[in-house]
């Protein structure tokens, strides 16, 4: 028996289960097994630990950063941005690595187009260090924006008409507007969006965010995180399997 699950808070999201639920059935895997960890608090992990059975597990919001201090030892790229948000588990020894940089990047430049020249990244969590890094390798200048505006970052107060066509991409990697509290949205100034722009959501449920809404009403370039996910999904797998 291989038992394999996602650590997060709350878990009422959850892609991952799903997938590999399908995944394991229809590759006939009739001894695997996968599992949603909801926990609140990352000490609780020591408890899931406790499975002789667990060979792997995914990490979400909000602990992809607060995970790294289980880790025995982590990939170049856990290091590089302090996020972890996938772990392999061998002989009671967790390494840690991050596929939310392969899933982002494969993903976020199908719609990329010319214009698309500077970005705004919403939100400053675990997320949004992979969509960074994603964007510097790209050679894409960004702007970090948070509630609290912080040395490098914006406030949402910050944003005017100026920034927001400075910006044309825009990514939501915060979980504002995410199931169950579809009625939300960043708190950013719509009314400048242009069909220029590309709004980009890590959100995937629901499929279409209020966020997403508010670029398709201005004729933007939208997407959202269902195949970011999927990615990021196989990419845990190989790293389990490897």
């Amino acid at each position: 028996m291989q038992t394999f699950g996602l650590i997060g808070y709350p878990l009422s999201h959850s892609f991952s289960k799903n997938f590999f639920d399908k995944k394991f059935e229809e590759e006939n895997l009739n001894d695997h097994y996968f599992e949603n960890y909801s926990i609140s608090d990352i000490d609780q992990l020591h408890d899931i630990l406790k499975n002789p059975t667990l060979k792997g597990l995914a990490v979400t919001i909000p602990h992809k950063r607060s995970v790294i201090d289980f880790l025995y030892q982590s990939d170049p790229v856990v290091k590089k941005i302090g996020a972890c948000n996938c772990i392999k588990i061998r002989d009671g020894k967790l390494t840690g690595y991050n596929t939310d940089v392969i899933g982002f990047e494969k993903s976020f430049i199908k719609k990329l187009q010319a214009q698309h020249q500077q970005a705004l990244i919403l939100g400053t969590g675990g997320a949004s260090a992979a969509v960074e890094l994603v964007l510097q390798k790209l050679h894409i200048p960004y702007q970090l924006v948070s509630r609290n505006k912080k040395n490098n970052s914006l406030s949402y107060d910050d944003l005017n008409e100026a920034l927001i066509h400075q910006y044309p991409i825009i990514i939501n990697t915060s979980p504002v507007g995410m199931y169950p509290h579809i009625d939300e949205a960043p708190l950013i100034p719509y009314q400048f969006i242009t069909p220029a722009h590309y709004l980009y959501d890590l959100i995937y449920n629901p499929a279409e965010t209020k966020f997403l809404k508010e670029g398709k009403l201005k004729n933007a370039t939208i997407e959202n995180g269902y195949d970011m996910l999927v990615l990021q999904a196989e990419e845990n797998w190989k790293i389990w399997n490897s």
